[in-house]
């Protein structure tokens, strides 16, 4: 792991987070770039939670990463609740958004990886039209067949892309990156779920209040609620049994180290000593 700054890595319903602000983040990740050493980044929220405990290898992708950030209001909620609280939530959307206005300040180039052909050529559209031509090494739709996944690492290998944003649907992304980064080598890699759609203008993110509410979830099921319903509102309410079945056994373990046991000591057990 690299460690540029200190920062405590923290369990939520034994899936890993790291304690960061956004500010150290995006610190932690500049420097590691211009120190040429490679980083791979994650968000978890609680569907991604909740699908890491019958997922070994989505599991396996989280612990392997090297900053693991808090995405959703729930997993700070839930990391104060366990009394193992993260400073703030990192949205993957925002530090994504950070990172292109570094990306055009450091001339660091981005290959923009995911999504439907409209909509990433939209993305990169998008931020040529802000920041330049030079901010793109490339982009590619995250439409393909299983076995064209190490002729696509290579293709963005070969971009000379310092910072490398997939928006894969997960777990695929996850385990994507874990799979082939040795192949890709770009010093950054993350995964950015639905960032492009919002970027691109096809899916509308939810208004200020709602995200610092903890309700961007429900504005996402009233915008798509055929294929969003199952996964916030099943998902969501499988966390919230994970979280409270943590922290019932967490008031447990508390109770049965406070409560000392009852043993009987003899004379000759006694230490008298002085």
């Amino acid at each position: 792991m690299n460690a540029i700054l200190p920062k405590k890595r923290v369990n939520i319903c034994n899936v890993p987070v790291d304690t960061l602000t956004m500010g150290q983040t995006v610190t932690m990740i500049d420097q590691s770039i211009q120190d040429g050493k490679p980083v791979h980044h994650v968000v978890i929220n609680a569907a991604k939670v909740v699908n890491a405990q019958t997922d070994p290898e989505l599991k396996k992708s989280i612990v392997n990463c090297d900053i693991i950030n808090a995405d959703g209001k729930s997993i700070v909620w839930a990391a104060k609740l366990l009394n193992r609280p993260v400073p703030e939530r990192v949205a993957g959307i925002d530090l994504m958004e950070r990172l292109v206005e570094l990306a055009a300040a450091r001339n660091y180039k981005i290959f923009f990886f995911g999504a439907k052909e409209d909509v990433v050529s939209k993305v990169v559209e998008t931020y040529r039209a802000r920041f330049g031509n030079g901010i793109v090494a490339g982009y590619r739709n995250g439409y393909y067949k299983k076995e064209e996944e190490r002729d696509i690492a290579q293709q963005i290998a070969a971009s000379g892309a310092h910072i490398l944003f997939v928006a894969i649907t997960s777990p695929y992304k996850e385990i994507f990156l874990n799979t082939y980064k040795d192949i890709i080598k770009v010093p950054f890699i993350m995964g950015v779920g639905g960032s492009f759609d919002v970027v691109s203008g096809k899916v509308k993110r939810a208004p200020v209040w709602m995200q610092n509410a903890g309700l961007e979830w429900l504005f996402r099921v009233i915008q798509e609620p055929k294929r969003m319903w199952k996964r916030y509102l099943v998902g969501n309410s499988k966390f919230i049994y994970l979280v409270i079945k943590e922290k019932v056994r967490q008031l447990f373990s508390f109770r049965a180290v406070q409560s000392p046991s009852q043993v009987r000591l003899s004379p000759k057990d006694l230490d008298t000593s002085i």
